[in-house]
């Protein structure tokens, strides 16, 4: 009986003992905070990752993601951590719309609701689609250490009352729309993260405490020098100062802070030269100067010879770099600094008073040039009316190597002459064949030399009379065509020739025999690459070890630079394969299926009557963007891709190990490529791609944008091939800021 009396003290005590053992952090919330949370949960439109939520969730133990985070301490939140999936604006506002919250949003009304969660010490809203001002209630967040709205649509400028969280350490307002000055920041004494960077804030330099760490401005407009206060900044890692408006000299001091680990001043307009006595701090490890004005020589501990220290230094006007090629003149960087150089005051007045009398003078000017301009409009649309008569009657219709044709300069081909540059490519100049040649080069179209077959055609290898091998394409016209205008628009792609491209060496114009001036048929004679494709040499395992990634940056810049001059003369909607590209004995990409437009005449069938026949020239361009992405997928990872679903695929793959971590990422990679690339180069190649495959078309960079990124990849590459710094173990030091590079 005595032990039967104990048994119910014995539970007591054991649920004593495990209550005890309960985390505080597994708290139940108070009422009031467990309503806060499901009036976010509606604010925010029902995000997938709150979708779950009910009455019966119990917020402090639900399980922590990198989407979610909500820790309780006290029955109180302390943290709330949400990430969306409403990608934040671009630069401009073309695509923003679609991924913000709907109109009926108010951020004053959320931020009501969410400052009653007193107790939080880190607050993260990030890609949830806010919109509108921020409101200066922010700063009712007493305790609040961590703050970071980034990637939403917040306009207007940083509320000044942001001074009053004394103990903030991180706050990231990047990639929104702020705009305007940025307010007085040194009352934020504990901070140590701040990251301004993609939005539209300037002129002004921000007013920062000593204390930071981080300090990210990239992509703003900031216009001043780079203030001299910065040399108390002793804790100072990481600093991006990039694609801004600042000018005068890089202040020296910046490389010899003492804890400095990362300087990025790209595509700035500094000036100047650095002295020689430039020290740098032991723990640099990455320097940007690139696309600014400096001249002279870089310091010693900048140069080439710096060990375990990546340098980016092109398109300045430096001498006696490793990268001369990728220099300005001297003469650019002078008259560009005179151009950027603030006006001191005196000289400013005695411009204004110069500028009145000029204006009167300009004013005389400027309606002399009206009439004379009224006239030469006159005579030039009378001169036009009349040459349009005299070809009217025809148009453009397209016709292509392969299918899928848009060429958007005119027929005769004039815009094209001025923008296609013939090149100097050691090829015989271009021939106009007979139909005898043709036979004689193909053995009469022999079936033992086609090669493949289209919609459009055949393809045969000849060989010339001279003993070269060629590639024949046989186009069968099922339109009347004047021989003539085909000869004179023949003329025009004779000019088609380009390092990166299978360059066009001749045609011929077969006409019928009952009706001589239609012609019937088109030969287009290529040149013969002979070393394989892109494809054969990543399928065979003995070639594609070869391809180390020195070689596979230098094949797909190629590919690209073929892309930009195809674009330039208007050939765009290409059919950029990896089959299609064919490698040289150097190992220089050439595109061997682009497209080409010949002109036909009025009301007759296109051979290409479809829908990809009304695609605009700027969606074709964007096309051919998405194909050069998923080539760099396929060279960086070394599968073969085959449909659209497997593309996407891979892309959430590799976007998932871009986020995770270095060596998710490098596991992904080819194993032939791995102890061969600087991280840093990897990573940048990685989110070309990514970018060049976004679903939204206007969303992907231009040919301009990818090759100036690829151009980076390759310093960065070079710069940790010559200090011995390849990443065979993926250090993870460099903490470059490169995944907004492209907007």
């Amino acid at each position: 009986m005595r032990n039967n009396s104990q048994f119910p003290f014995s539970l007591l005590f054991l649920g004593l003992f495990l209550f005890l053992l309960i985390p505080s952090s597994y708290a139940q919330l108070v009422p009031a905070e467990n309503r806060i949370l499901f009036q976010i949960q509606q604010f925010l439109e029902y995000p997938p990752v709150l979708q779950s939520w009910n009455n019966w969730t119990n917020f402090c133990y639900l399980p922590k993601s990198p989407s979610l985070v909500i820790t309780c301490s006290g029955n109180h939140i302390t943290e709330l951590t949400i990430v969306g999936n409403k990608k934040s604006p671009p630069q401009t506002l073309k695509s923003s719309t679609p991924q913000a919250l709907s109109g009926k949003f108010s951020i004053d009304s959320f931020f009501t609701v969410v400052t009653k969660l007193s107790s939080l010490k880190k607050l993260s809203l990030v890609s949830l689609g806010l919109w509108g001002p921020l409101p200066a209630k922010i700063s009712r967040f007493h305790s609040l250490e961590v703050l970071n709205i980034s990637s939403n649509f917040i306009v207007g400028e940083i509320p000044s009352s942001i001074v009053k969280f004394k103990n903030l350490k991180s706050l990231v307002l990047a990639r929104n729309l702020f705009n305007g000055s940025v307010p007085e920041l040194k009352g934020l004494v504990a901070i140590q993260e701040l990251d301004l960077s993609n939005n539209h804030l300037g002129p002004k330099f921000p007013s920062i405490g000593n204390n930071i760490v981080t300090l990210n401005l990239r992509n703003n407009f900031f216009r001043s020098e780079i203030p001299n206060g910065l040399n108390k900044f002793t804790h100072l890692q990481i600093l991006d100062f990039s694609s801004n408006k600042l000018v005068g000299p890089i202040p020296s001091f910046l490389f010899s802070m003492p804890e400095i680990q990362s300087i990025n001043v790209a595509k700035n307009q500094l000036s100047g030269a650095l002295p020689a006595s430039v020290s740098c701090s032991n723990k640099l490890n990455f320097v940007d100067v690139s696309s600014n004005l400096l001249i002279g020589k870089l310091p010693a501990c900048l140069g080439s010879s710096s060990r375990n220290r990546t340098v980016i230094n092109v398109w300045n006007c430096l001498s006696s770099t490793s990268s001369t090629k990728y220099q300005h003149p001297h003469t650019f960087c002078e008259k560009q600094a005179i151009a950027v150089k603030p006006i001191p005051k005196d000289q400013d007045e005695k411009k204004q008073q110069s500028t009145i009398k000029l204006g009167v003078v300009i004013g005389l000017i400027v309606g002399i040039v009206v009439i004379v301009s009224a006239i030469g409009l006159l005579v030039f649309f009378i001169v036009k009316k009349v040459t349009r008569n005299r070809v009217q009657g025809y148009k453009n219709d397209s016709f292509a190597f392969e299918k899928n044709s848009t060429l958007s300069k005119t027929a005769d081909g004039g815009n094209a002459r001025r923008t296609m540059r013939l090149t100097s490519l050691g090829l015989p100049p271009y021939h106009v064949f007979t139909l005898e040649e043709m036979e004689d080069a193909t053995n009469n179209f022999d079936p033992t030399n086609l090669v493949g077959e289209g919609s459009q055609g055949q393809l045969y290898r000849g060989w010339l009379r001279d003993g070269a091998v060629v590639l024949v394409k046989c186009l069968k016209l099922k339109q009347k065509h004047s021989p003539q205008i085909l000869q004179q628009h023949m003329e025009m792609i004779s000019k088609l020739r380009h390092r990166h491209l299978v360059s066009v060496l001749g045609h011929c114009v077969v006409t019928y025999q009952d009706h001589p001036n239609t012609a019937s048929t088109v030969f287009i004679v290529l040149e013969n690459v002979v070393n394989g494709s892109l494809k054969d040499h990543l399928s065979d395992w003995r070639k594609r070890d070869v391809l180390k990634w020195p070689q596979r940056m230098g094949i797909t810049m190629g590919i690209a630079k073929g892309i930009q001059y195809l674009h330039t003369g208007g050939v765009t909607g290409n059919d950029i394969k990896l089959e299609n590209v064919l490698l040289d004995e150097t190992l220089t990409a050439r595109i061997s299926c682009y497209n080409i437009s010949l002109p036909s005449k009025v009301g007759s069938e296109s051979p290409l009557a479809g829908p990809d026949q009304l695609t605009s020239a700027k969606e074709a361009e964007k096309k051919d963007i998405y194909q050069l992405g998923t080539i760099l997928l396929e060279a960086i990872t070394g599968r073969p891709i085959n449909s659209q679903s497997e593309t996407e695929d891979l892309k959430l793959q590799v976007e998932t190990c871009l986020a995770e971590s270095p060596s998710k990422l490098r596991d992904l990679t080819d194993p032939c490529i791995r102890g061969t690339f600087a991280y840093e180069s990897l990573k940048t190649m990685v989110q070309i791609a990514v970018n060049c495959l976004e679903k939204e078309p206007s969303r992907r960079p231009s040919i301009e944008d990818v090759l100036w990124h690829m151009q980076y990849s390759i310093q960065v590459q070079e710069g940790a091939t010559n200090s011995g710094n390849l990443s065979g173990n993926l250090s993870g030091k460099i903490s470059g800021n490169l995944s907004n590079k492209f907007y």
